[in-house]
């Protein structure tokens, strides 16, 4: 299904003319890269287990926000993606915001991403940041490295993992989210994820009953105070209450929000580390 968005706002769109003006090339992640103040990417490892007695098992690698352009290094890119392949997960799940200001800078993913599709499938929602890069563009590089794009759309997972179900969910600031359909609600699989950019996704899920939601979007405010409490946080009414981590909404309910890969308006980030996830989940 081809994204359908509503059209960004007049300051929205001078946010990224300005952006595109000031960065036109790499130059801001190089002077950072060169300084020696990126952060080390953080792999995140955690079991859920949603029964007391669980018989099956899916290794869920997630990873959101790459935000290739100028202000993340390219090469920092390469050992994320490198990394994520790496855990040898069942399937790989990825969160949107591929790029910053330009839809052609996801040329630096494509490589990367396609070898991820090696052992398993791999499917991605569209973030804000793509939508404003140009969601078609950015959406038609991911499928040529062999990503699924769901937009709006469910679906059972190939065989032997045909017991999971996965709902793409589209972007909340400026996609056209829907709630899952009927169909998909009554379907018997034993374990529901879903896929959006952002926490505020929970919002447009209606009634929907899952295990399992993994977001991006937020970063953990990039810049946060010791602790991690984020001093801005992204677009979002949910944004705040859910910066980062695991939330468990309520019994056999998990929410996951990543603080991402890369980094956006700024290549800085402190108390707020990028990183990747490899979700075990038992039921």
């Amino acid at each position: 299904m081809p994204p359908r968005t509503r059209q960004p706002t007049r300051l929205r769109r001078f946010y990224e003319w300005i952006q595109a003006f000031v960065m036109p090339l790499e130059w801001p992640a190089r002077v950072v890269e060169g300084l020696g103040l990126l952060p080390a990417l953080r792999i995140d490892r955690r079991e859920i287990a949603l029964s007391s007695n669980p018989s099956r098992t899916i290794r869920i690698a997630f990873a959101s926000d790459f935000h290739a352009g100028p202000t993340t290094p390219t090469s920092y890119l390469h050992r994320a993606l490198a990394n994520l392949d790496a855990l040898e997960p069942d399937v790989v799940l990825l969160g949107g915001d591929f790029v910053s200001i330009r839809a052609d800078y996801a040329d630096r993913l494509v490589a990367g991403l396609a070898t991820l599709t090696r052992t398993g499938p791999v499917y991605a929602v569209l973030g804000n940041h793509d939508y404003y890069a140009g969601g078609d563009a950015v959406a038609d590089r991911l499928r040529q490295a062999g990503i699924r794009v769901l937009v709006n759309e469910g679906l059972t997972l190939p065989t032997p993992f045909d017991w999971v179900s996965l709902y793409g969910l589209d972007d909340h600031l400026i996609g056209m989210p829907e709630p899952p359909s009927p169909a998909l609600a009554a379907t018997s699989a034993q374990l529901r994820l879903v896929l959006m950019h952002a926490p505020s996704g929970l919002l447009d899920l209606g009634d929907y009953r899952f295990d399992l939601a993994l977001a991006g979007h937020v970063h953990g405010g990039q810049i946060a105070l010791p602790g991690g409490f984020p001093l801005l946080v992204p677009e979002g009414a949910l944004s705040r209450r859910f910066a980062r981590g695991y939330f468990e909404l309520d019994p056999g309910r998990w929410l996951l929000v990543s603080r991402g890969v890369g980094f956006t308006n700024l290549p800085i980030r402190f108390h707020a580390d990028p990183e990747i996830h490899l979700v075990t989940v038992r039921a």
